[in-house]
């Protein structure tokens, strides 16, 4: 990942390229954005398929703004082949816009091992970034957009929009949960 902190280094990276591509959402509703990929999630993870794309309400996330979440995957469906996007905290003040600095705590999951990869809330670090810049993959720039200070906001990132044929310790066609806490916006 280009300008994040490491997963050890290569956490770090990813989540600054990864966290930067979502597609935005305020308030607590699920937003899907179309990729255009050609395959889906599953096909592309080599996946045997569930026959039904998992939603932001089959991922669990137990802990509140500011603690480190604990994210389980669920088993009975495949990753969806399009960002997700979901506020689990409402935040206050205007949404993130790019251009605008953010500080951002966050914990990643990776979809084909159900296995956390990297986490700031590990490291007790924030990580710094501007929102469209290109800092941070695709699904964080779409994804982060509209985010309010004070918000935790769930992403479920595609390849296409995250690390595609692989790299920074990422397998190929790798589908990504982001769990992002806004500590601050702008400024």
């Amino acid at each position: 990942m280009r300008g994040v902190g490491r997963i050890g280094s290569v956490a770090a990276a990813m989540v600054a390229t990864a966290v930067l591509a979502g597609c935005g959402s305020s308030g607590d509703s699920s937003t899907t954005s179309a990729t255009g990929a050609g395959a889906t999630a599953a096909q592309s993870q080599g996946a045997a398929g569930h026959g039904r794309a998992c939603t932001a309400d089959d991922v669990k996330v137990d802990g509140g703004f500011g603690a480190a979440p604990k994210i389980t995957l669920p088993g009975d469906c495949d990753p969806p082949a399009n960002l997700i996007t979901k506020d689990l905290v409402t935040g206050t003040g205007p949404g993130a816009e790019a251009g605008q600095q953010l500080l951002m705590n966050y914990s990643l999951v990776t979809w084909s091992d159900k296995q956390k990869l990297d986490s700031s809330f590990d490291r007790g670090q924030p990580f710094p970034l501007t929102l469209g810049a290109g800092m941070v993959i695709q699904g964080w720039d779409k994804g982060l957009t509209g985010i309010q200070q004070g918000a935790r906001r769930l992403l479920i990132v595609p390849p296409q929009l995250g690390y595609g044929q692989g790299g920074n310790g990422v397998k190929p066609n790798e589908t990504l949960v982001f769990v992002t806490d806004a500590v601050k916006v702008g400024g």
